[in-house]
């Protein structure tokens, strides 16, 4: 037997319940739940997360659009293309398909996406406020034809409420070894 707590409040416990509660911390610790959620618009995006996850030890799931994007939506030079409207206001909420229904499980959520102007495309502020992420960690990952992650952080910030936003990541041009290593940093369990 051994004693825990401070010497005013000592609470006895015996071996077999002290094996227990250290297995049941070492799971919790180990074994974070992760998802990795993600948007692509071109199909690049959904390779890296299919990547990540595997790597990860993470379920997947794909943030669709209700209204899936054309390529005419898409063109970044037409001033009048959905994506474009979309991300010259900060307040657009583009729609999405379908909710993960079991989105409490989760202790980790990796949240994929193309970088647009900079930034997060707005349907994944959309997916971020469709969610009590309370005491979950949120992981950003981009990628990009040749920007970095600009502000993304700071504006996915507000739709983040209750979660730990942690620092995203470029995975572009998929490198194992160097996500591996991201991976490691974020000592995930």
């Amino acid at each position: 037997m051994f004693f825990a707590g401070s010497p005013f409040k000592t609470k006895m416990f015996n071996f077999k319940d002290a094996c227990g509660i250290m297995k049941k911390i070492k799971y919790e610790v180990i074994f974070m739940k992760r998802l990795v959620a993600y948007f692509s618009a071109s199909g690049v995006t959904s390779k890296t997360a299919e990547q990540l996850a595997e790597l990860a030890g993470a379920d997947v799931f794909e943030i669709k659009p209700k209204i899936p994007y054309t390529k005419a939506d898409l063109d970044w030079r037409n001033d009048k293309s959905r994506s474009s409207v979309e991300m010259k206001d900060p307040s657009s909420r583009p729609e999405i398909a379908e909710k993960k229904d079991n989105m409490g499980d989760y202790d980790v959520i990796f949240v994929g996406f193309p970088i647009w102007w900079y930034v997060a495309p707005t349907i994944i502020n959309t997916f971020l406020e469709s969610y009590d992420f309370t005491g979950k960690k949120i992981i950003p990952f981009a990628t990009s034809g040749g920007s970095g992650m600009g502000k993304t952080n700071e504006k996915l910030a507000p739709s983040c409420k209750g979660a730990e936003l942690l620092d995203g990541e470029m995975l572009n041009h998929f490198d194992k070894a160097k996500t591996e290593k991201w991976l490691k940093k974020l000592n995930l369990g």
